[in-house]
Formats: C-alpha cells, sequence, structure tokens
C-alpha cells in the first residue's frame, strides 16, 4: 500500500489513532452483555453456544520479533474488535436462525445472507414453510 509510505502519515495517524481506540471501552461494554446474552439464552434455547476461541485471536501477532510494541498493541487491539465482531456476527446468525428464520425479501442490490440459505430459512413471504418451519415454537 504505497500511501502508508508518503509524507506525513506520521501525523495522519496520530490524528486518527483516538477515533480508532475511542470505540473500544463500549466494544468490552458490549462484548460483556453479549456473552451474557450467549451464556444465558443458548443455554435455556438449547441452541449450540459458539467457540469464541474459534474467532478472537489477539496473542499470535505479539510473537513477531519484528514489530515495536505499540505495533503489537495495535495488532492485538484489531484482532480483538475484529474477532469479536465476527463472534457476535455468529451469535446473532444463529439467533436469527432460531427465533425468525425467515429470509429476507429479495431487493436488487441486497446480499442475500449466506447463513439464511444454510439455515434452510422460510422463504419471504411464504407462510405455508414459515408455519412448517417455525410456528411449533409457539
Amino acid at each position: 500500500m504505497q500511501f502508508r509510505n508518503s509524507k506525513n502519515m506520521f501525523w495522519r495517524h496520530w490524528l486518527t489513532a483516538p477515533v480508532i481506540w475511542a470505540p473500544f471501552p463500549f466494544v468490552l461494554i458490549l462484548d460483556l452483555m453479549m456473552e451474557i446474552y450467549h451464556q444465558v439464552g443458548f443455554g435455556l434455547c438449547k441452541l449450540e453456544r459458539v467457540d469464541r476461541s474459534q474467532y478472537i485471536q489477539i496473542r499470535d501477532r505479539g510473537k513477531l520479533q519484528y514489530l515495536s510494541p505499540l505495533e503489537k498493541i495495535g495488532c492485538m487491539y484489531c484482532g480483538y474488535i475484529n474477532g469479536v465482531m465476527l463472534y457476535w456476527g455468529e451469535i446473532c446468525q444463529r439467533t436469527e436462525a432460531y427465533w425468525c428464520g425467515i429470509m429476507h425479501e429479495g431487493k436488487p442490490g441486497f446480499e442475500t445472507q449466506k447463513h439464511q440459505i444454510k439455515g434452510h430459512f422460510a422463504k419471504f413471504n411464504d407462510r405455508e414453510d414459515t408455519n412448517n418451519k417455525y410456528r411449533e415454537f409457539f
């Protein structure tokens, strides 16, 4: 990426860093809330829990000798933030499949969610398919 080596990038990075790090405390709080939901909600509904270690990895890049301590902290942050977002996504997808497994309306430009196809969601606007797949729970 050529732009990273351009003049004045040092200052741009220092000005951008607070914006990148600002969500961190909120992400930690939401992560705690999501984990409580994941453990309690999935346990009560007898859903298979998501293996957190398959999504969040923060220590591997810290082993790289050629990174400075500051770079290692940044890598840990990115590993956590990106991993936790994927982890939450999987929790949300499993929640959607359990509670509201109806496909979204196929609109032009809307990307069909792969988990909806994989999860055999009921077809959009198909009452019989919805009743066959989901009405037994209520």
